[in-house]
């Protein structure tokens, strides 16, 4: 990593489960929903703050759907700096408390403009330190915190060795799949992999550039893409443009993009629990259902899991939840 490691929580050594495995064919789940606060997004804040106490600064801002926010107030807490997160006025509740309970300040905005213009407001003229990216489009986040991702790449090549055939990432601005791309760059210069494994972006269909430009045969072309983001229940994913850090890994490794439909992942999200035990959120869930078209394709596939499924709960699902009468003949007629 590039700067001393400060104020770790014992992230990152999350396992790789097997979700499927038929004709000698396996899917495994990378389950980043073990990390302190629930999500992969520890393990670049943990690099993020460190550099940010290593560049002598008071306060740490970020600008997020949620994940990102909760992990840098964890981490800024831990590093005794103050944290403020701009978000959207969608976040789930769920995320905003825990957020407000890490000890950050916490603003909602109408947009993504209105909020990046405020971070930009606030890194150039208060000179708060930048945890994450505030430029539209969006050209990904701080550097020093994707380097965290690497780690990704480590623990799968310790723990699958180089049998994996493809790695599929939830994608928005593509800080983890450029990450764990340079991750396995680096083992194999190291001689530590025989190959680096295809990186595969998961997009929502209701934002999915990468999938878009992938269209185009002309890489100055893909480059160029620009869509239409109408938003989604996968919150913390989906964009209007392609990063070119993200293009570039999926260069590099002759990846793939794949659009999901809002009906194929919520049905995934909806079920995966009740049936494998994985509690996932919506962007998670994006990633397993485009590892399962993988997989007809490929022997060895890994799904990164980003986030837990009590990140994303809605009013509603709360509202629903069923609790049986408390007597023995409604338990025993019960599922």
């Amino acid at each position: 990593m590039p700067v001393p490691e400060r104020g770790s929580m014992a992230e990152g050594d999350t396992p790789c489960i097997e979700l499927v495995n038929e004709d000698d064919r396996i899917l495994w789940i990378k389950d980043e929903t073990r990390n302190p606060t629930g999500t992969h997004k520890d393990r670049a804040m943990s690099v993020g703050v460190a550099a940010a106490v290593e560049a002598g600064a008071s306060t740490v801002v970020a600008a997020s759907t949620g994940n990102a926010g909760a992990s840098a107030a964890a981490y800024a807490a831990r590093a005794g700096l103050r944290c403020v997160v701009l978000t959207m006025a969608t976040i789930p509740r769920v995320v905003a408390a825990q957020i407000t309970a890490l000890g950050a300040t916490l603003a909602a905005y109408p947009d993504r403009t209105t909020r990046n213009r405020m971070m930009t407001e606030a890194v150039r003229e208060l000179g708060w330190y930048p945890l994450t990216n505030y430029e539209l489009p969006c050209s990904g986040d701080n550097p020093y915190a994707n380097e965290g991702y690497k780690s990704i790449a480590y623990e799968l090549a310790r723990d699958l060795g180089s049998d994996v055939d493809a790695v599929v990432v939830p994608t928005s601005g593509a800080d983890v799949l450029a990450g764990i791309e340079r991750g396995y760059r680096e083992l194999l210069a190291a001689g530590l992999v025989d190959r680096v494994p295809r990186m595969v972006a998961a997009e929502t269909a209701t934002g999915a550039p990468f999938t878009a430009a992938l269209s185009h045969a002309d890489r100055a072309a893909q480059e160029r893409v620009t869509v239409e983001d109408t938003g989604s229940p996968a919150f913390s994913i989906g964009s209007t443009n392609p990063t070119w850090q993200g293009l570039n890994a999926l260069w590099r490794t002759n990846g793939e993009a794949i659009a999901v439909d809002v009906d194929d992942y919520m049905t995934e999200r909806t079920t995966l629990p009740a049936t494998t035990g994985f509690h996932l959120e919506s962007s998670s869930a994006v990633s397993v259902v485009a590892a399962r078209r993988v997989l007809g394709n490929a022997r060895r596939v890994v799904a990164l899991a980003t986030g837990s499924g009590l990140k994303d709960l809605t009013g509603d699902e709360l509202r629903q939840v069923q609790i049986s009468p408390p007597n023995l003949d409604a338990l025993t007629t019960t599922r």
